[in-house]
């Protein structure tokens, strides 16, 4: 691994494993404000316009959780960004590892992914990969930001992607306050039976 970060274009650049992660979590980001707000709409009919938007999907972020969140995001473009100058180490140890990593993240995001939007607007995601974890789509991502680093043998993409998923913790948290908020008890009961993370089984305290 060296400590010169490679920075050089090529058709087999990393940027060809970020295209699932532009396609599974970017546009659907991006969309999922107006996805998610028709769906409402269609389901709360009649109400009016200030009980439709108190509906709406926004996290309660205090000021340093909106520094850490827009923080969070850039980085998650910025690696995307580097990807496109990052080369794959083919046929190496490393890039085999790094891609069995990477595809295991693509399947339990994309599974999650499912699970997601399988489940009625009004209810809490609780089914499949949900029954192991909390955020299994955000757990999903790290591992393929991971498995591109390995595959790539960049410690600079791993750095990176080490304070994405720190920062990330942050946003989680935010995120989940506001299911809390939003679905009550059955959220309740739902984080008090269910880790955050995968691999990581709940301690005895409540979180």
């Amino acid at each position: 691994m060296s400590l010169i970060p490679a920075f050089e274009l090529g058709l087999w650049n990393a940027w060809i494993f970020m295209l699932y992660v532009i396609f599974s979590a970017v546009l659907p980001y991006l969309l999922s404000g107006w996805l998610i707000d028709k769906k409402i709409l269609e389901k709360l009919g009649s109400q009016s316009k200030s009980e439709k938007e108190g509906t709406a999907t926004d996290m309660p972020l205090n000021e340093t959780e909106k520094k850490i969140s827009s923080i969070t995001y850039f980085l998650l473009f910025a690696l995307i960004a580097y990807s496109i100058f990052l080369p794959l180490k083919l046929g190496t140890v490393w890039f085999f590892a790094g891609f069995l990593i990477y595809l295991l993240g693509a399947i339990i995001e994309t599974i999650a992914m499912l699970d997601f939007f399988t489940t009625a607007v009004d209810k809490p995601v609780t089914k499949g990969v949900y029954r192991f974890s909390r955020n299994p789509g955000y757990f999903g991502m790290f591992l393929i930001f991971g498995g591109t680093g390995i595959a790539c043998v960049s410690w600079v993409f791993l750095l990176l992607t080490a304070v994405f998923i720190i920062l990330f913790h942050i946003v989680v948290v935010s995120e989940e306050r506001s299911c809390l908020q939003k679905y009550g008890n059955a959220y309740r009961e739902y984080m008090n039976r269910t880790p955050r993370w995968i691999g990581i089984p709940k301690s005895g305290k409540k979180d």
